[in-house]
């Protein structure tokens, strides 16, 4: 590498450059500019002799990188011989995939956060190398805090505590957990730009394996169907995919009574006003309506059409008013007012009255789909009425709604011949048939149109309960926006199947809490490193690459690396990591880590 001079035959000023030169396919020597450096007379400013600064460093750029490219000669002798080793004192298979997770560890400041509350502490270990095993190993290589803990060497850290440390921290996790999250988010908010003006919410389960119940592990719908204790978690998440919060609650918990003191949570703890909640149908009763009306809220939520009156599912089959959308597709809507069961200060259940946006949406793939995922019910109830003898009731889940005159003996075994014979209902099916393919969205969210008038801010909320945003909102922005909930539902997928959540095993419900906050904090990480690099890759994907980046020790230092694919190429482009290299020495490793962990 070189310095090449650029004079400007106008003003006779120079500018000089960085330049490399290489040989092409045809072996014509050819130049690439590796660094712009700017004018002589400017950078004179800051050096006595600008060119002869830049022609050194030159140098030593092209030494270093002849001294990276150069050939290493190791030795390798047949008679050598494997050495045991203690897993408590480390392995010779060691994890570099862990570098793109530790930019963004660090890029979060959450060894800053850590650090600084570790200081009014008398322990002698250090949380932040604790915490950081326990979400790397979370994301790479799920397993107990014991596991992660015996595992810890494959990782080119200092973890020089014991197993009793790593217990011991988990009540220093959770003890500064709520200010943990709030810092995460306005990292996040800072460095992404995140706009909380639309947030997901939803609740799924974890089980334990466990017999007894506790205050915290209970028995309740599991969305597994697995009889054990669960704990129920609600989840936030922004439109990207970040998640913002979550919340424990007992296994016994109704989903929907989750709703409202999370959203207190993200009204005190977090500040955020004027927001717009996406949530599935279950979620929203009128409770939680009622409420995100008088917070001065929206909601865009789904609505049962089969189980609606008959008067709007009238509507929604009438052509009148459908605007088309695409080939198969077609939409239309109406501002109409709707009654919703609310609880009284008094505890006494009432009706009231509310405004709303109701927007119908028709789709021939989800008509298909329909019609799909009905068919093996549909066929079953068919034969059942050729051949009853074949089921019982345990058998018929699905089918036996699309059958009349059906009867069991007490074993459950169908019966035939009970004063009539089973039929087919025939007027069930066609009725069912007729609605598939429609969804509706309900909500209170409107846009401003060339009749509003004018007003300052994002969105205000409206004399007649309406929440409206300062811009037009289409119908198929609020389409958009119900669409955008699969992101959620496929969030907790990666917590249950990549990052293990569950099954549970530890006991004490303090322990379970910090449980919990590595696990969303790892689901942040990855979900932020995904985002990074523009949604191309899954989580899933991404997380199995950077344990598969994974290097053994040969003689004489150096690591040899046996796995490389275009998600490792891509995320070594984001964040200028070389996964490409097969072998690096020790000293390159460490070199490669302490640049993860520099903040600007």
């Amino acid at each position: 590498m070189y310095v090449s001079k650029i004079i400007n035959k106008k003003t006779g000023r120079i500018f000089i450059q960085i330049v490399e030169s290489y040989r092409d396919v045809d072996k014509m020597t050819r130049h690439r500019v590796i660094q712009p450096l700017g004018y002589v007379d400017e950078l004179e400013k800051q050096y006595d002799d600008p060119i002869v600064f830049f022609k050194l460093q030159a140098k030593e750029m092209t030494r270093q990188k002849n001294e990276e490219q150069a050939a290493v000669n190791i030795s390798i002798s047949p008679a050598s011989r494997l050495q045991k080793h203690d897993e408590l004192n480390g392995s010779n298979r060691k994890n570099l995939g862990y570098a793109a997770l530790s930019s963004i560890y660090h890029e979060l400041e959450i060894d800053y956060f850590l650090n600084n509350r570790r200081r009014y502490t008398k322990a002698s270990y250090n949380h932040n190398a604790i915490f950081k095993l326990l979400v790397y190993d979370r994301i790479l290589f799920p397993s107990s805090k014991r596991g992660a803990w015996f595992q810890r060497q494959r990782f080119f850290e200092q973890m020089d505590f014991s197993l009793d440390d790593v217990y011991r921290s988990l009540d220093f996790f959770l003890t500064h957990r709520d200010h943990l999250l709030m810092a995460i988010h306005n990292k996040i908010t800072k460095l992404y730009d995140r706009d909380t003006t639309l947030v997901y919410y939803d609740v799924t389960n974890y089980y334990f394996e466990i017999d007894r119940e506790d205050e915290l592990r209970k028995k309740g719908v599991c969305k597994e169907h697995r009889p054990n204790p669960i704990v129920q978690m609600g989840l936030f998440m922004d439109e990207h995919g970040l998640p913002i919060t979550y919340g424990l609650y007992p296994g016994n918990t109704n989903d929907g009574t989750t709703l409202i003191p999370m959203m207190a949570d993200l009204s005190y703890d977090f500040g955020m006003k004027e927001i717009i909640v996406v949530a599935d149908k279950g979620m929203m009763n009128g409770q939680n309506i009622s409420k995100i009306r008088l917070d001065h809220n929206g909601y865009v939520i789904s609505y049962s059409l089969r189980g609606a009156a008959e008067v709007f599912q009238e509507y929604v089959l009438d052509e009148d008013g459908y605007a088309d959308w695409g080939k198969d597709a077609k939409y239309k809507s109406r501002i109409q007012p709707r009654k919703i069961w609310i609880t009284d200060s008094e505890g006494k259940k009432k009706k009231t009255t509310i405004n709303e946006r109701q927007i119908v949406f028709y789709s021939q793939k989800y008509a298909d789909k329909a019609k799909r995922d009905r068919e093996k019910a549909v066929n079953k109830a068919r034969d059942l009425v050729k051949n009853p003898a074949k089921y019982t009731k345990a058998s018929l889940q699905g089918a036996a709604k699309y059958v009349s005159k059906l009867h069991y003996d007490e074993q459950g075994q169908v019966i035939k011949n009970v004063g009539t014979d089973i039929v087919f209902d025939e007027k069930k099916l066609t009725e069912e048939e007729l609605l598939d393919g429609y969804y509706v969205i309900m909500t209170n969210v409107i846009g401003t149109d060339k009749k509003s008038p004018a007003f300052k801010g994002k969105s205000r909320y409206t004399i007649d309960g309406f929440f409206q945003l300062n811009r037009s909102v289409p119908d198929t922005d609020i389409i958009a926006m119900y669409k955008g909930l699969w992101k959620i539902e496929e969030t907790f997928k990666v917590t249950k199947s990549d990052l293990r959540t569950r099954p549970v095993y530890l006991s004490q419900e303090d322990h379970i809490e910090a449980h919990f906050l590595v696990c969303f904090v790892a689901l942040t990480i990855l979900r932020v490193l995904e985002y990074q690099l523009g949604d191309k890759y899954c989580a899933s994907n991404i997380a199995r690459s950077l344990e598969k980046a994974s290097g053994t020790l040969l003689e004489d230092g150096y690591y040899v690396f046996d796995y490389y694919d275009e998600v490792l190429e891509g995320i070594g482009k984001e964040f200028g990591l070389d996964f490409s290299r097969k072998y690096l020495k020790v000293g390159e490793i460490r070199k490669m880590m302490g640049k993860t962990k520099k903040t600007e």
